[in-house]
């Protein structure tokens, strides 16, 4: 039977755990009870696993010929949001949802991993199935990766479930599709002082909302227009009375980008300014900087196996371009070791679910896009493996 046609046969599966999943959310590095599900259902089809990342799961399904080896890639987190969608399977775990797709993640590619294991006999080398807990943050792929899990892996595959494409539409074009994320702090120190007499004190607030206002001149004045860069401070804090000059402020906030030279020298900006304008006004910035996650960028050979698979399940029709977007993938993590594709699959359907955008408490999906991507999962695997 064709991946096609298997992917077909097994959607009540892929339906049903996917809503078991749903049901029971666990936030990231948390993921205790969902590891255990992976496992077992890894252990039912036969195929070796084992723990990773703390609450991951990695299995492995070795083919029956010698070759190349391809990782797949879920993600298993879910987010602090209170579900209020009104749905059987609705989330039993108070202030817990999965609310951004990562529950059909794992059905997608757990029944990807029954396809697969089904045509073990065709597969040329090995496919990895990486269940990565923790994406929510940015800390999963790295723990992944420190302990091993791109060891050998020649090219690998991420899906995201999308509500912004409609279902039975897949995105897998060459070129950057996610931004880079970074979380920066400023700690402004100056001189508290009567709010009567500021000239004694050294105005944190003032120094802190010049700095905030500065920052915007990175991606106005210092960076090629052509390169879409976002500076936003989403936390800004300063003083507790009206009439006392602040001493202290706090600024927190994100970068997003595509370029890794836009990426690489955004701290040493952000830094610059921050010091140079606290300077001038008497006071000291701190900047605490961290990387969450770099820009997710799709090789262009493999995108080229990816539409084709693509096609090959829905075809030429199901084969979409999509906008990239500015939110953020550690799934960038893993392309620092392998060439990487990273898929956009539909889920948007108004006739059967009301659109809400992901991360919102009544986000939810055309379950049709589980055949979908798990489809995907498999037939990139194949074609790639035994190309």
């Amino acid at each position: 039977m064709s991946i096609r046609g298997l992917a077909e046969k097994y959607q009540d599966y892929a339906v049903g755990i996917r809503r078991e999943f749903h049901m029971n959310p666990e936030v990231a590095m948390k993921e205790f009870r969902t590891q255990k599900r992976v496992i077992e259902e890894l252990e039912k089809m036969g195929i070796a696993c084992e723990p990773i990342a703390s609450t991951g799961v990695v299995g492995t399904i070795q083919g029956d010929h010698p070759g190349k080896t391809v990782a797949l890639r879920a993600d298993m987190d879910a987010l602090e949001i209170q579900e209020e969608n009104d749905v059987d399977y609705k989330s039993l775990n108070k202030g817990m949802m999965h609310a951004c797709g990562h529950d059909g993640h794992m059905a997608g590619l757990l029944t990807a991993a029954r396809i697969l294991n089904e045509k073990r006999s065709e597969i040329k080398g090995t496919v990895k199935l990486i269940f990565q807990p923790g994406e929510e943050g940015g800390k999963g792929a790295i723990v992944a990766v420190k302990e091993g899990v791109m060891d050998t892996v020649d090219a690998i595959l991420g899906i995201h479930l999308w509500n912004e494409c409609q279902v039975g539409t897949v995105s897998v074009e060459p070129g950057p599709r996610m931004a880079s994320a970074s979380l920066f702090k400023i700690h402004v120190k100056g001189k508290s002082g009567h709010g009567s007499m500021p000239h004694q004190g050294i105005d944190a607030a003032f120094v802190g909302a010049s700095i905030l206002v500065n920052l915007q001149a990175i991606s106005s004045r210092e960076i090629d227009p052509a390169d879409p860069v976002v500076v936003s401070v989403g936390i800004f804090e300063s003083g507790k009375s009206f009439n006392v000059i602040p001493g202290e402020a706090y600024l927190e906030g994100t970068t997003r980008c595509f370029s890794m030279k836009v990426n690489d020298g955004i701290e040493d900006q952000i830094r610059r300014i921050a010091e140079s304008t606290a300077m001038a006004h008497r006071a000291e910035a701190i900047l605490d900087y961290r990387q969450l996650v770099l820009p997710t960028t799709n090789d262009p050979e493999l995108s080229q196996i990816a539409q084709s698979a693509v096609i090959r399940l829905l075809g030429e029709e199901g084969n979409v371009t999509f906008d990239k977007t500015m939110a953020g993938e550690d799934f960038s993590i893993y392309s620092q070791y392998a060439p990487a594709i990273f898929a956009f699959v539909g889920t948007q359907n108004k006739e059967k679910n009301d659109y809400y955008p992901h991360h919102h408490p009544r986000f939810d999906i055309d379950e049709d896009a589980l055949k979908i991507s798990a489809g995907l999962y498999a037939q990139f695997a194949m074609d790639f493996l035994n190309q």
